[in-house]
């Protein structure tokens, strides 16, 4: 396997990357990337290399995570952890709106601040699906739809993605054609359309980061947002870096990188390459729409529900899931009101009861739809599977329900039997 893109591959000796962190906020940037907290790898503020995981690694099986040293100083040797990259665009809590009584009567004014300028440091091939995905959810101009918050959070992002070379035992990325090296134009924005000038910031942020910004097409075939701004293939005393936009290569250009030899990308390849074969979970995705949407009656969705707690872990961990739920609160005093936007689950009894009673009271509907739409009707909604393989429902659901298993046992049991239809 070798690492190929129009753009020129870079070798850059991993002490600088604290350069790139440091002139990413030189540029306004706030850098999120890789740190521990409370025993596991998360995702926070980072503001130079110490704060990352140098030398940990991670032990992932299905109910199971913890952390051990390494026998290197890898910058990057671990698969993921509990938390997505989503909560900085779909924040698990947003107040959508506050209403303040007046002595005429009550105004209603929007409290959030504008998102920052985020620079997202390590995602993996798995998790730019993800955020694909969520874009699809989120920002639609098909359909002439664009969650504001989000929509300006997400044009405010510069990515940093680095390939994956140490996948977890929960990991099926490989399977889902989502990882684990990381291939722009394999990653489908086209529901989107985001322009990559969309990310040009008004204000005082237009002269305070002078990247420079593709400006918009002027036929109908507008540029798609870039998928990531820069790729890093970790090696032993260095990274290769690719740029993938116009912003990514600003960057490189400043901070003028050697060339990679041919050697270089060649060991980058082997080691992704190498990742890709080691995955921890496998998974027949052939015709898996059809497979679960003709399989809804299966003894297999009560095996699981009986092991289920519907504690709705898989879903809060997950970085496609999108449900939430709105609430209305008035202080005691009567003077305030405010309306909040929460995450919520398909899991929680109360996420489907409408007037008249719960349309989905059991564990095992609520397991199957779950399920089911990852894997089918996602299909039908946004054209993409809402499933990109990074393995945390299994490693963080507390009985270790693992989706791959479940699936398998449905397609062994389903066959070929008269009547089905691919």
């Amino acid at each position: 396997m070798t690492l190929s893109h129009e753009s020129e591959n870079w070798i850059l000796p991993k002490p600088r990357l604290d350069d790139l962190i440091r002139l990413l906020l030189q540029e306004g940037f706030e850098v999120i990337g890789p740190r521990i907290e409370q025993q596991a790898i998360v995702y926070g503020p980072v503001q130079s290399t110490k704060d990352l995981p140098v030398g940990w690694t991670d032990r992932q099986a299905p109910g199971s995570y913890r952390l051990e040293k390494r026998q290197d100083d890898a910058y990057f040797g671990y698969a993921v952890g509990p938390h997505s990259w989503k909560k900085y665009l779909f924040p698990p809590m947003l107040r959508l709106w506050q209403a303040r009584r007046t002595t005429t009567g009550f105004e209603v004014r929007d409290n959030e601040s504008e998102p920052p300028r985020r620079a997202f440091l390590g995602l993996r091939a798995c998790e730019l699906h993800a955020l694909a995905v969520q874009d699809r959810v989120f920002i639609n101009s098909e359909r002439q739809f664009a969650d504001p918050y989000y929509a300006k959070a997400r044009a405010r992002l510069f990515l940093i993605a680095v390939e994956c070379e140490h996948p977890a035992g929960t990991c099926f990325c490989a399977s889902m054609g989502t990882g684990p090296s990381v291939k722009p134009e394999r990653i489908p924005l086209l529901a989107s359309k985001h322009e990559d000038s969309t990310r040009q910031n008004s204000g005082d942020d237009a002269t305070r980061i002078p990247l420079p910004i593709t400006q918009p097409a002027n036929s109908a075939g507008a540029s798609a947002l870039p998928v990531c701004d820069l790729v890093l293939t970790e090696l032993d005393d260095a990274f290769v870096v690719r740029a993938t936009s116009s912003a990514g290569q600003s960057i490189v250009d400043r901070l003028s990188p050697q060339a990679a030899t041919v050697e270089h990308v060649e060991e980058a390849g082997r080691r992704v390459e190498a990742a890709g074969q080691s995955m921890g979970r496998t998974l027949d995705v052939t015709e898996v729409r059809n497979l679960l949407h003709r399989n809804q009656e299966h003894p297999r969705w009560d095996d699981a529900a009986d092991r289920c707690l519907s504690c709705t872990n898989c879903t809060m961990v997950c970085p496609t899931c999108f449900c939430s739920s709105v609430d209305d609160v008035t202080d005691l005093s009567l003077e305030n009101a405010e309306r909040v936007r929460r995450w919520d689950s398909c899991f929680n009894p109360e996420f489907a009861s409408v007037h008249g009673g719960d349309f989905r009271p059991s564990i095992r509907g609520r397991y199957r739809q779950w399920l089911t739409h990852k894997f089918a009707s996602w299909y039908d909604q946004f054209g993409v599977s809402g499933c990109v393989g990074c393995g945390r429902c299994i490693t963080w659901c507390p009985v270790g329900i693992d989706v791959t298993q479940e699936i398998t046992a449905i397609r062994t049991a389903d066959g070929q039997r008269e009547g089905n239809t691919q």
